[in-house]
């Protein structure tokens, strides 16, 4: 076990757009039992000693206190990373200097937009100010490791709208930037809005330009994009997502977390299993979607129960490549990165 990931479900509201498990407005009781209870999970595992990569995310993990869980991660490896979500109103200084006293390594903020218009449809409760501002609180407080998370493709976004807020974003400085282009989930408040015609969704194309644009402002600054979503100057890029992307083992808990032990996948602390080559294949693809790709020979070496796929996927990844979707053997050009989805349904 070298991977792991603590999902803590409180936030002070759901945002709009959010389909994730979490719970607003619980009791500091109900957040104190549950830091508890993952603090004696955590103490369960074999060993913490060995963790290079730990997440704390949510929801909102900085709305617990997080003491009793640093107590149980005392013991980890000397250069593990250690990152923890953080949302714009937590970044107050007691919290900072807790989170670095607990080891700490790496803030992910998660600050959405730079439009107050677009915040407030959201529902995130901050303001582009007060985001900048925990952004600058962050870096006083020591963490040499800081990036934000962005959506592209918000309804009514306009060009200059987003190209402000990209460039307030890089003003800020920043070691890692997610762009995650936005999903209409059902159900959610953004949903309800979009089928009572109070908000129009972009069309893909509006989308995809908004993404684009952050592409090249985000590589201007020095961010290069290392996975279709994500983007880090050389040497922050997010070890732990490589680890999952790159098919290593992880472990889960919470009340919304997934984790991948051996044939072993957990969501929600239900367990279920996979065959030897269904993992296999999970494992191989994942990391077409980050810079590196899928190199035939690495799956020919790490998952011989492969071998009888991959002419058929040989096949499959060189019309792609003819298409211009992929380049050299075998990584997504920036149109390909538009459809991995697609690429990755036709190997699956």
């Amino acid at each position: 076990m070298n991977n792991l990931y603590v999902h803590f479900p409180f936030c002070r509201a759901k945002c709009a757009y959010c389909a994730l498990y979490s719970r607003a407005g619980s009791t500091p009781e109900a957040r104190r039992a549950y830091c508890e209870r993952m603090a004696e999970q955590i103490a369960a595992l074999d060993a913490t000693s060995s963790l290079t990569t730990i997440y704390f995310g949510g929801g909102s993990p900085a709305l617990c206190d997080l003491s009793s869980l640093f107590d149980a991660l005392r013991v980890r490896g000397n250069d593990c990373e250690f990152t923890v979500e953080l949302h714009p109103l937590d970044a107050q200084p007691q919290i900072l200097e807790k989170l670095m006293i607990g080891g700490v390594n790496r803030i992910s903020l998660g600050v959405q937009s730079m439009d107050d218009d677009v915040l407030k449809v959201m529902g995130r409760l901050h303001t582009a100010a007060e985001a900048e501002a925990a952004f600058r609180a962050v870096r006083a407080a020591g963490f040499a490791n800081a990036g934000i998370d962005l959506i592209a493709g918000w309804p009514g976004t306009t060009t200059e709208s987003w190209r402000t807020t990209l460039a307030r974003a890089v003003e800020l400085g920043l070691d890692h930037c997610s762009v995650y282009t936005l999903i209409r989930e059902p159900k959610t408040r953004l949903d309800l809005a979009v089928r009572r015609g109070e908000l129009a969704l972009p069309s893909d194309d509006a989308a995809l330009a908004q993404i684009d644009a952050a592409r090249a402002a985000l590589a201007e600054a020095g961010l290069v994009r290392y996975e279709i979503s994500n983007y880090a100057r050389p040497g922050y890029e997010c070890r732990h997502n490589l680890a999952v992307w790159r098919g290593e083992d992880y472990v889960g808990l919470g009340d919304g977390a997934h984790g991948r032990i051996g044939l072993v996948r957990t969501a929600s602390g239900v367990e279920t299993s996979v065959t030897s080559e269904e993992d296999a294949v999970e494992r191989a693809l994942f990391s077409l979607r980050t810079r590196e790709g899928v190199s035939l020979e690495r799956v020919a070496r790490l998952w011989p129960i492969l071998a009888p796929r991959l002419p058929a996927w040989h096949e499959t990844l060189e019309f792609f490549k003819r298409q211009g979707l992929l380049q050299d053997a075998y990584r997504l050009t920036q149109r390909g990165a538009e459809v991995c989805d697609s690429i990755l349904a036709e190997l699956i």
